[in-house]
């Protein structure tokens, strides 16, 4: 433990000049709205291996698929922008997204069309799946095949941060490192990551070609990364970006029994968000709700003000398709967490029981996005 506090201590002093002094977050006024407190204002900054991002990040999915009916491109092309003008330059999209609904790439193309203009002040991660039959290819040559598509899509000569989105447990992962280091030595990505992982295969991995980033679940309603995950990447430096850092949005408070969740709503499969367990869940709004009063801002701000305290490796990428709320999420980044707070908060955290558990460990053979498999979606037109 000591060795990993040790590290810990580095990786805060490494990542000291790229972050605004809190006295300056403080004395921003945050809205409970959180949309205009800090616009205009420097984004703290955090280490994704060799990458300077924001603070907090902007998952784009919900504009292709995951929460029911998307917004018009327009719409979707203006919410990018205007997180980038907020202080938002770190951007998560895949080259699957948008299968279900449009096509697959519809959501990189997005992304690729929005930050073509300030691409170079913009750092964009996507990711690539591989089929059981790609793997037994020359795997140098399919992965740079879905490489240069995504880049054709995204509107860019490389790709800042590339994830292997799931494993496939039919594929060696140091065949896979191997390859990702290529593509770094020839500066088509800039870093590579890992998604869904216990520390196994991110050890096996990061031993062959260093890890930037894991993106795992993780939230207050999903702690298992504490156990060895952030341990183990505080003591590499590798960052870890957790998607559905809100709970799939429950820990934004909108989220009720009366909800719907139709189309391709991934909410619809998430264990805490049946209605018996977001009925069972309400101790921990109430809890976050008291904060979010107290500070003068939102449970969503709260939530990431809360990961951001705790760890210096912790880059969040919420997602939405609604601009205030991609805006509001943003604006966690000035919510300051006095040490004390933080405490008092992780305690009575600790007290509460969580109802429905996913977990981080999935591959191609046993992922989360199998639960679309069957399902017969009607595909939107733009």
């Amino acid at each position: 433990m000591k060795n990993v506090d040790s590290k810990r201590r580095e990786f805060i002093a490494d990542s000291a000049r790229f972050a605004s002094l809190a006295m300056i977050a403080s004395a921003l006024p945050l809205m409970a709205s959180g949309t205009n407190a800090t616009k205009g204002a420097t984004m703290q900054k955090r280490k994704v291996g060799n990458l300077e991002v924001s603070a907090i990040g902007m998952g784009c999915m919900g504009f292709s698929h995951g929460y029911g009916k998307t917004p018009p491109k327009q719409y979707a092309l203006e919410a990018i922008r205007e997180a980038f003008d907020f202080g938002c330059n770190f951007y998560d999209t895949a080259e699957g997204y948008g299968k279900e609904m449009f096509y697959a790439g519809h959501n990189e193309e997005l992304v690729g069309e929005a930050l073509q203009s300030v691409r170079k002040n913009a750092i964009i991660a996507t990711k690539f799946h591989l089929s059981d039959e790609e793997g037994k290819k020359p795997l140098y040559d399919t992965i740079k095949s879905h490489l240069n598509a995504s880049m054709k899509r995204l509107k860019t000569d490389y790709v800042d941060l590339y994830y292997w989105h799931r494993i496939n447990e039919t594929i060696a992962l140091e065949s896979v490192a191997q390859v990702m280091g290529r593509l770094i030595k020839e500066g088509l990505i800039r870093g590579w990551g890992l998604s869904q992982v216990g520390v196994k295969y991110i050890d096996t991995a990061h031993k062959i070609t260093p890890l930037s980033a894991v993106q795992n679940l993780y939230s207050m309603m999903e702690r298992e990364c504490e156990k060895e995950v952030f341990p183990y990447c505080l003591q590499n430096n590798i960052a870890v970006v957790p998607f559905s850092p809100l709970a799939s949005g429950f820990l934004s408070g909108k989220v009720t029994t009366s909800t719907k969740f139709e189309g391709d709503d991934v909410r619809k499969f998430v264990p805490q968000l049946s209605k018996d367990n977001i009925n069972a869940n309400q101790p921990l709004l109430e809890l976050i709700r008291a904060y979010a009063k107290d500070k003068n801002a939102t449970p969503a701000q709260i939530s990431l003000a809360w990961m951001l305290h705790k760890y210096p490796n912790c880059v969040p990428i919420p997602g939405s398709k609604n601009k205030e709320r991609i805006l509001e999420n943003l604006g966690a980044w000035s919510v300051a967490l006095s040490n004390s707070e933080f405490k008092s908060l992780e305690k009575e955290l600790d007290k509460i029981s969580i109802h429905g558990h996913r977990g981080i460990e999935e591959t191609q053979q046993n992922s989360f996005g199998n639960k679309w498999k069957n399902q017969n979606f009607k595909k939107a037109k733009e």
